[in-house]
Parts: structure tokens; sequence; C-alpha cells
């Protein structure tokens, strides 16, 4: 069985940050290429960020120069660090593969509000 759980969201503050992480069993996430990806109320799913085998990392606009997407193999684990946040930031945060994805789990709120 492969599972993804994301943690780490919770309230910031505007300016603030917080950092997510994505906890894989049953697959390695060392092989695949692994994304943050966010749903804010009423609106569609987006893809945030990727971070492939080899490190590469790419962002969507909006987030770009205050996100970063890193891993750490050795704990199987995906992270999401959020620096300067801002109100649009909202959204339920989800981790998973870049193609051929598995189920969506819960994911992680993260509200940004003063």
């Amino acid at each position: 069985q492969v599972q993804l759980v994301e943690s780490g969201g919770g309230l910031g503050q505007p300016g603030g940050s917080l950092r997510l992480s994505c906890a894989a069993s049953g697959i390695s996430v060392g092989f695949y290429v692994m994304g943050w990806y966010r749903q804010a109320p009423g609106k569609q799913r987006e893809l945030v960020a990727t971070i492939t085998s080899g490190h590469i990392t790419n962002y969507a606009d909006s987030v770009k120069g205050r996100f970063t997407i890193s891993r750490d193999n050795g704990k199987n684990t995906v992270y999401l660090q959020m620096n300067n946040l801002k109100p649009e930031d909202t959204a339920v945060y989800y981790c998973n593969f870049r193609l051929g994805v598995v189920l969506w789990g819960q994911g992680t709120q993260v509200t940004v509000s003063s």
C-alpha cells in the first residue's frame, strides 16, 4: 500500500512562515517527481511546486520566491517551506506523485489571516 500523509498546516499570519510535511509509506519518494497541490474554497486544485529525483524544482508563479519544496529520502518525506505567507495562500494542501497519482488524502489546512 502507498500512503501519503500531510501535516504541518495551521494558522499563519501574513508575512509569517509554515513548513508542511508529506510522509510517505509503501513507496520511496526518491524515485519519483513529487508535487504539492492546494485547493482553496470554491477553486480548482492547483499544482504549487514539484521536485524531481534529481532535486530539480519548479513553482507556480504565485508562490515563486516564497515557497521551497525539498525532499529527505532518508525520512521518505517531502517538505514545503512556506515563507512570506499571504491570505491568498489559504487552502487545503496536498502532496502526491506528479504522474500516476495515488488516492488524495485529507491534506492539511493552511489558513493565513490577521
